[in-house]
């Protein structure tokens, strides 16, 4: 789940990171009386959407205290497209003001769980403000990676690790110190994925700032964490990625042709690649999880159907907790209920395989059998051309 820069920078400041001063609206009234607090005459209007990128997209301003009303009602309803919203782009309905810093140098600094090591990683990089990815091909020696077992709390050697590359001075190392365990302990006791700070800043009086922030929290884990699902935005959200938030199911909205439903998240990848080998992209990744019920699978058929780009679906199980007929029925149940005028192929295997087959091949649908992933790839494949 993602938050907005505004809620990222409240977690922050709430776990004693130096944060900039700022406020939210939701509306251009009364902004005059509410930017009193800031106690400044140059000010950055920031759109708040889940997607970098938002300067170079007009998303950003720096505006006089003269012109903030009518730069704002430009921002209000905006549509901003940027290189992560896509092409639809993502309509701006709220709009963070920032007080205006003099800026000495822009640096990057993030921490995240890292799988493959089953670590923490502190990412710290001398060139803030832009994409990290573009540094780690054009100035790899730019960035520095530091990684740490999962504890209480970073030693002293770890924050000085993370911190070297930066050069800092005595009291901003002071307050970098505090930056970097309060970005750590929210990481852990928030169970986020990803805080990263970009950019962090020195300005011109040397004080260091959160400039910007961001914050990704594991899906798995927040049941736990009430306080931050209430920060869910569901503008911000693919209504059919929502709905299948109710019904407890993993599904990421893709930009190809052919919608996948699958039982595993490996499995998934699996099917999703050998997809992309036969020359046609996914149109989405969907985990139905080890017992789906035929509730479940009838809910995620008909978000698969929902999708406009989809001109073939793959279901492709292996039944171990699930029942291949359990999911044959729901499939069938879906497909009869929304009119199926799109190919459908399926590959069964596992528990009940056979009676599943025969409620497909019973149904009266024109549905594809397949032997293996490889048939039920090249049968998909060749349906939709």
């Amino acid at each position: 789940m993602n938050i907005h820069e505004h809620q990222a920078k409240d977690i922050l400041k709430d776990f004693g990171a130096p944060i900039t001063e700022g406020i939210i609206i939701f509306n251009s009234e009364n902004i005059i009386e509410k930017i009193k607090v800031l106690d400044t005459d140059q000010f950055v209007l920031k759109a708040q959407i889940h997607a970098g990128g938002r300067g170079k997209a007009g998303g950003v301003k720096l505006v006089k205290k003269k012109d903030i009303i009518s730069e704002a009602k430009k921002l209000f309803g905006k549509v901003l497209v940027t290189p992560q919203t896509g092409p639809e782009g993502r309509v701006v309905k709220r709009i963070y003001i920032q007080k205006a810093y003099d800026i000495k140098k822009e640096l990057y600094l993030s921490c995240l769980v890292d799988r493959q090591s089953s670590k923490i990683a502190f990412i710290s990089s001398t060139e803030g403000g832009v994409d990290i990815e573009a540094i780690a091909k054009t100035n790899p020696e730019k960035i520095i990676t530091t990684k740490v077992d999962l504890k209480q709390n970073l030693s002293s050697e770890e924050i000085e690790n993370i911190l070297r590359i930066f050069q800092l001075d005595k009291s901003q190392t002071t307050t970098a110190t505090k930056l970097v365990k309060a970005m750590y302990s929210a990481l852990i006791k928030k169970d986020a994925s990803l805080v990263e700070i970009n950019p962090l800043v020195i300005t011109k009086n040397n004080e260091i700032l959160c400039l910007d922030a961001k914050m990704n929290f594991d899906d798995n884990a927040i049941f736990k964490h009430p306080e931050i699902l209430e920060l869910r935005d569901l503008n911000e959200e693919d209504p059919s990625e929502i709905e299948a938030s109710k019904h407890d199911l993993a599904y990421i909205k893709l930009d190809g042709s052919i919608g996948c439903m699958v039982n595993g998240a490996g499995l998934a990848m699996a099917t999703m690649d050998i997809i992309k080998l036969y020359g046609e992209e996914p149109a989405n990744f969907l985990d139905v999880g080890g017992g789906a019920s035929k509730e479940k699978v009838t809910a995620a058929f008909k978000i698969l159907l929902s999708d406009k780009n989809v001109k073939g679906v793959l279901i492709n199980i292996f039944g171990g907790i699930m029942q291949c007929d359990v999911l044959a029925q729901g499939v069938v149940d879906a497909a009869k209920d929304l009119k199926l005028n799109v190919p459908l192929v399926v590959r069964l295997a596992g528990t009940n395989f056979k009676k599943g087959k025969k409620i497909l091949d019973e149904s009266k649908l024109k549905i594809l059998s397949a032997n293996n992933l490889n048939d039920a790839a090249k049968k998909i494949v060749e349906a939709i051309k």
